[in-house]
């Protein structure tokens, strides 16, 4: 696009995702302005660097006129937004995030990344393996990974684009799961465990999310499926009629002190890694890359120096007789898994599991029940919950009480700050793992600094 031309407007540019699209089209050779009425870092940071910041905070319906190609609508704005009445008015084209990247990648081969839980791992491992091996590919992560100032890239010359399929929300004014928006060539569903209760309120209407989702991948497609999780095998089989449906599992592998070795195909491949969970998401990363031409002994050989995606598993600290990990696991799910695999690599440690209820979902008392067990493979299981959190989010209170029948088992359960802390630094850390795990942060927990007095 010539510069001198029409432009690209983000209405809600400081959001986490937002902020990557609008610096992937400004290096792209986009025109890019945008507006908020908050930005925090690392987006202000970031947008600034790319001479892309709002010179000012707030709305203003004057940002918009009809040399604006495309306006671009972020979760964050509201319906009645100025600026979003204005484009409107003016008959502008608006999209929303996932809209805007299916049109920038409509000419590709688009591999879509879903399910409830490994989203992100998968497509680390993905990503991991095409770089190692020198692919050009397009992309979207919905986490910040390692080694990349940007989590979108979008160019003219890569063939294909990997996009990693969130069932959220589109927009404001598009109450359509991202993941419907991209119609894949090649998807994969990881896992189906019930989430975001707020806008999908009864499990079968979750599911259906993902039933949709298969139904819209591209004809001739390819749908790579967990078979050990039993929604997911469903949908495989159901759609194994009308597409290329490929089924995984998890490996055989064994654990050693630096990680695994992944026994695969009569070969043994040491990895970094480690959990059941993870080798199975690797499974679904090799299936997934094996559809866009990289040989399954290329890709496991590339994986040997696959470290992990950020903030799963993240090693805070570790000395000989301490190992302190954070990790993004929330959801029952994803809580089970972590704990689980931590365990399995620290069998003759104790493990100490402290998780925090953030979400939506993990505060309504409705939801609690969900978690039963989820941290039963912990020797030691802490949940933290804050009740402003939930009075912010307009919740009706829960009590200890709720939260510990839900979880059941020996959980306990603390609702100050100060009382996680306190009970940490109680504990003997000699022979003993610290595994923290929260979308949030613990109103304020400093990890590194925790972890520096533990070890």
């Amino acid at each position: 696009m010539n510069k001198n031309s029409k432009r690209v407007h983000f209405i809600a540019i400081g959001g986490s995702a937002m902020h990557n699209l609008a610096i992937a089209l400004s290096r792209k050779g986009f025109l890019v302005t945008g507006s908020d009425d908050e930005i925090f870092e690392p987006s202000k940071s970031r947008l600034n660097k790319q001479e892309i910041l709002p010179s000012q905070l707030g709305w203003n319906a004057e940002n918009i006129d009809e040399n604006i190609e495309a306006i671009i609508l972020g979760m964050h704005a509201r319906e009645d937004n100025p600026e979003l009445l204005r484009a409107k008015d003016l008959n502008l084209p608006i999209y929303s995030y996932p809209e805007y990247l299916y049109e920038q990648s409509k000419s590709k081969k688009r591999i879509v990344i879903g399910g409830s839980h490994g989203k992100t791992t998968i497509t680390s491992m993905i990503l991991h393996a095409v770089n190692e091996l020198g692919i050009d590919v397009d992309y979207m992560v919905g986490a910040q990974l390692e080694g990349y100032d940007c989590m979108v890239k979008l160019t003219n010359s890569a063939e294909i684009m990997l996009l990693e399929g969130d069932e959220y929300l589109s927009s404001p004014i598009d109450r359509r799961p991202k993941f419907h928006l991209y119609k894949p060539d090649v998807a994969i569903i990881s896992g189906i465990a019930w989430d975001h209760i707020n806008v999908f309120p009864t499990f079968d209407n979750y599911v259906d999310q993902f039933r949709i989702f298969c139904s819209l991948i591209e004809k001739n497609g390819v749908l790579v499926y967990n078979s050990e999780d039993e929604e997911a095998n469903q949908l495989g089989n159901e759609f194994s009629t009308k597409l290329k449906a490929v089924a995984y599992q998890t490996p055989d592998y064994s654990v050693t002190n630096t990680g695994t070795i992944l026994h695969f195909d009569n070969k043994d491949y040491p990895l970094q890694i480690f959990g059941g969970h993870n080798l199975q998401n690797l499974m679904g990363a090799m299936n997934v890359a094996k559809e866009i031409g990289i040989p399954n002994d290329d890709f496991l050989n590339a994986m040997k120096s696959f470290t992990g995606a950020g903030k799963r598993l993240e090693k805070i600290t570790e000395n000989d007789s301490f190992v302190m990990y954070k990790d993004f696991a929330h959801s029952p799910s994803k809580l089970k898994a972590t704990t689980k695999a931590v365990k399995e690599q620290y069998a003759d440690r104790t493990v100490v599991a402290c998780m925090e209820l953030h979400t939506f979902s993990s505060l309504k008392k409705e939801f609690l029940p969900q978690y039963k067990d989820a941290m039963e493979s912990a020797d030691v299981a802490i949940v933290y919950y804050s009740p402003e959190v939930v009075q912010h989010k307009k919740l009706a209170p829960i009590t200890k009480e709720l939260v510990k029948d839900g979880f059941g088992g020996d959980v306990l359960v603390l609702n100050q700050t100060e009382e996680v802390l306190d009970f940490i630094h109680e504990q003997n850390w000699n022979n003993a793992v610290l595994l923290m795990m929260s979308s949030g942060n613990f109103d304020g927990i400093n990890y590194e600094e925790l972890g520096n007095k533990l070890s």
